[in-house]
């Protein structure tokens, strides 16, 4: 391949045909999904190397300086021979290749979130390691920076193991799963999804490949080498087939309606989730009111939520404002004199959580409804891990309502009420 400026040559390898596919695509927003050594940093060398020399801005992001250094090494010796003849000028330090006085160029950059990434802006966007960096990276930063330019953007990810998932900075370690579904559905063409196993990879020893199967678990396999994304996060406190199971549409008279609370510490979103304890003894699962807000939006969402269901009481963490959660419910119109409790979670939130996890396994709590973000996060939920918002608000709702009352307390309560029913309906006949 030859610039339009000289007749240097430049030498890339050779696409592979799964390559090819997803470099040759016209799609603004590409992701792959690929398998360890599946050749992902080399098709998006080649893919940044010929819209580099289309004359195009190009950025491409990893994690850590280590995850760069394969991609540079590759554009670097594409682009060898022009840059010793002094057509472009190449700064190691920066990883930076450009054509000087104007735009065209490439760099390589770390990012784990969006402050790593602020500071540029590109017509071709690279996102490796997707499923490893904060969302933000992308939503805050990286869409905005393509504005000027209708620019395009590339994810790559492997589906995370339990290991990587510990080193993620994302919020929800699905982010780049979803992406890929999301992807998937797209019938616009703006988007495109590709799958690239590390089979896929002709260069890759067979025989190896099939000797590190030994060694390696099942999903493991999947995840690593088939490049393929497990709905059910491993070790999860949460499974959705359990979720699914014991989901109701018909529900019995309420004993008590709890509203519970998680005030953000940041930019997250405010757990508002309502919850209700059935005179059966079950808990059930009635609302989900969270929300990106300021103080004032959310306290009156929270005296909305508790008013529309006639709720009992209102629970809200206090780790983050203290006082303050307190003074935006009470300041908004009719939340002055509700019942409110602040509660601290000095017991860490997987003391909390598991013993409400152990009811829903038993079949004692059901949601009416579906709850998609909700259930999400209930899902991709591993004890150690921070948990999300709208999980905790859920957590306090039902612990308030259910704490002290084990499994045998509720499955005696629905005994007797069984009970009373069948003489009730002897009764009749």
């Amino acid at each position: 391949m030859a610039t339009e400026n000289t007749k240097i040559r430049v030498r890339l390898f050779k696409p592979t045909n799964k390559q090819t596919e997803a470099i040759r695509s016209v799609a603004k927003r590409k992701i792959i999904r690929a398998g360890r050594r599946g050749g992902k940093t080399t098709g998006v060398a080649i893919l940044a190397v010929e819209k580099f020399l289309q004359g195009k801005r190009v950025l491409y992001a990893a994690p850590t300086t280590e995850q760069i250094e394969t991609f540079w090494k590759r554009v670097v010796a594409a682009l060898h021979a022009p840059i010793d003849a002094g057509v472009f000028k190449k700064n190691e330090t920066e990883h930076i290749i450009e054509l000087v006085g104007t735009e065209q160029r490439i760099r390589a950059k770390t990012a784990w979130n969006a402050d790593t990434l602020r500071g540029d802006y590109a017509d071709i966007l690279i996102l490796d390691e997707w499923q490893l960096m904060n969302e933000d990276a992308w939503e805050v930063v990286g869409a905005p920076m393509l504005l000027d330019n209708n620019g395009d953007a590339i994810f790559i990810y492997t589906p995370p193991s339990l290991h990587s998932r510990s080193a993620s900075k994302a919020n929800d370690p699905r982010h780049a799963a979803k992406l890929y579904k999301k992807a998937l559905s797209d019938d616009t063409g703006r988007w495109g999804a590709y799958t690239w196993t590390s089979f896929d990879n002709p260069h890759l020893s067979r025989e190896a490949l099939s000797e590190i199967s030994q060694d390696m678990t099942q999903l493991a396999m999947q995840q690593e080498i088939y490049a393929q994304d497990r709905e059910e996060v491993p070790g999860a406190l949460w499974k959705q087939e359990l979720i699914d199971t014991y989901r109701v549409t018909n529900i019995p008279e309420f004993a008590r309606i709890a509203i519970g609370v998680d005030p953000s510490g940041g930019a997250a979103e405010i757990g508002i989730v309502v919850a209700a304890l059935g005179i059966d003894g079950h808990g059930y699962l009635l609302d989900d009111r969270s929300l990106h807000a300021r103080p004032a939006n959310w306290g009156a969402e929270v005296v909305a939520a508790f008013k529309n269901h006639k709720a009992d009481k209102i629970v809200a963490e206090k780790n983050y404002g203290g006082e303050m959660v307190e003074h935006t419910i009470r300041s908004v119109d009719g939340g002055k004199h509700l019942p409110l409790e602040l509660i601290t979670s000095s017991r860490g939130k997987i003391l909390r959580a598991e013993p409400i996890a152990a009811l829903y396994e038993r079949g004692l709590v059901h949601h009416v409804g579906i709850y998609t973000k909700l259930e999400e996060e209930m899902c991709s939920y591993v004890p150690g891990a921070k948990s999300p918002n709208r999980l905790d608000a859920m957590v306090f709702a039902l612990t308030e309502l259910m704490e002290g009352m084990s499994w045998t307390d509720a499955e005696a309560r629905a005994v007797e009420i069984e009970e009373m029913e069948a003489v009730t309906i002897g009764a009749n006949y």
